[in-house]
């Protein structure tokens, strides 16, 4: 038994357009995540006790379930709530809300961290919450949750494997039929390992780059 490369290369349109279908979610539901999450982080530390409990609740639904289950209760009981989805905006959705979880807890965080002094000294001096967000927190929030930000990113990025069982056509979905197709699933799998890996590689150097660009920033509080 040989390791069949011409099954790479004459599958090779279908391979890369479940690539980029990967990489496309990916990134649109990392950044969909971020921003929901933030504003989640938001809303808990500025909107009351009673906003605070409510998000915290579904947040720990969310964080405690397998995203396979909260995927299918997207795609298959989305019709009993009215939510009709196909495939593809059901896993941009499904992972975007799965994603969102995780960074509300890591901005909550990283605005916990923040000392409550710069806080005060900006209210005294009349900043609104918004200028404050803007102005104190995130500034010094930044270096805080920019390592766990891009292991969550790794993280999402791993996930959109998950989404071939609801029939998105991405690289996971492509290769295991051209695996069973061709019964080349050494050849299959040795291709998905490897274009995860090399994701996982390139978003880390690129975490590690931005972290060094960041450093100037970072507020050391003694």
């Amino acid at each position: 038994m040989t390791f069949d490369t011409n099954v790479i290369f004459s599958n090779l349109p279908e391979i890369l357009d479940g690539a980029w279908v990967t990489i496309l979610i990916w990134i649109v539901t990392t950044l969909a995540a971020a921003v929901l999450g933030f504003l989640v982080a938001v809303a808990r530390r500025f909107g009351g006790v009673l906003l605070d409990r409510a998000f915290g609740l579904v947040i720990a639904v969310l964080r405690g379930t397998p995203f396979l289950i909260q995927i299918f209760l997207v795609y298959y009981g989305g019709p009993f709530v009215g939510l009709s989805l196909d495939p593809i905006p059901a896993g941009i959705v499904g992972l975007s809300i799965y994603g969102a979880a995780y960074f509300s807890e890591i901005f909550r965080s990283g605005f916990a961290a923040v000392p409550k002094g710069h806080i005060e000294a900006g209210l005294c001096v009349g900043l609104t919450q918004g200028q404050i967000i803007r102005r104190i927190l995130l500034p010094e929030m930044t270096m805080l949750v920019l390592p766990p930000s891009v292991n969550m990113t790794i993280i999402l990025m791993k996930e959109t494997a998950v989404l071939s069982i609801i029939t998105v056509p991405e690289l996971t979905a492509t290769l295991s039929a051209i695996g069973s197709q061709q019964y080349a699933f050494v050849e299959a799998l040795f291709v998905l390992a490897l274009f995860y890996w090399v994701l996982v590689e390139i978003t880390g150097w690129l975490g590690h780059l931005a972290e060094t660009k960041l450093t100037r920033f970072r507020f050391f509080n003694i």
